[in-house]
């Protein structure tokens, strides 16, 4: 949570990358490759698939083992559950037993996104934050964003909820993703961008200056979401993104 708390209201150049995992050695594997949130995931579950309460503070742990990584922040799901307040609610609140720096709460269509915004808001989370994600490909209610600032959320990311439907600047043009981007820090929240992600899609998406770019497929072996993280994978995602930065400043300089 530092590293966010650290730079707002600012935009980090370059964005903070986000690497989701699903267990703790997928989680020692990303933070030696450079990953700047961790986000606990079980991607054979859904677009948030949620781990087990155990897994996640075992991975929780292993982070906080690292004496080198006390900056890294950890983020979770809770699954792709229903728009209902009461269960979202106490999903919620058992994914922030585990020790997370952020809980993530997925908006697809249907069911009552106010309510349950409305509910996590008097929800006891201790010291982990809400994040809501909405996705790209189920026409997200960019007004969401504000009930979300409005009910204490630290941020909000766009994602997909079919990862087989291409990657997110595919479903949504440059100019939707700008509205969503600055919708969110209007509303003083930070915002991320996720979904089917992969290597070529870094410099054009960096130019939009979100807070976060997160992925999970671009990180795997042979790029499939639902095998092993890769590190040297995991290594060119972060040399990358490293690299905008590196070129603004030479075109600033």
């Amino acid at each position: 949570m530092s590293l966010l708390t650290a730079r707002a209201p600012f935009t980090p150049d370059p964005p903070l990358l986000l690497a989701s995992v699903t267990s703790p050695a997928e989680a020692r594997v990303c933070l030696g490759a450079g990953a700047d949130i961790i986000d606990a995931k079980d991607p054979s579950a859904g677009a948030l698939g949620a781990l087990s309460v155990a897994r996640v503070t075992a991975i929780t742990a292993e982070i906080g083992a690292g004496e080198t990584q006390s900056a890294t922040a950890v983020s979770a799901t809770i699954g792709d559950l229903p728009a209902d307040p009461e269960p979202v609610c106490e999903a919620a609140n058992q994914m922030a037993a585990a020790g997370v720096d952020y809980v993530k709460v997925g908006f697809q269509s249907g069911g009552d996104p106010q309510g349950v915004i409305f509910r996590l808001a008097d929800c006891d989370l201790g010291k982990a934050r809400l994040v809501g994600v909405l996705f790209a490909d189920q026409n997200p209610d960019f007004e969401l964003i504000k009930a979300m600032a409005r009910a204490g959320f630290a941020g909000v990311m766009l994602d997909t909820a079919d990862k087989k439907a291409g990657s997110l600047n595919r479903i949504l043009s440059s100019g939707r993703l700008s509205s969503f981007i600055q919708r969110s820090k209007e509303s003083r929240l930070f915002a991320g961008l996720a979904g089917s992600l992969r290597l070529n899609d870094i410099d054009v998406l960096a130019n939009l200056k979100p807070d976060i770019l997160g992925f999970r497929g671009a990180l795997c072996l042979d790029s499939e979401r639902t095998f092993a993280i890769d590190e040297r994978a995991v290594a060119d995602v972060r040399s990358r993104i490293n690299a905008i930065s590196a070129i603004r400043s030479r075109a600033a300089g």
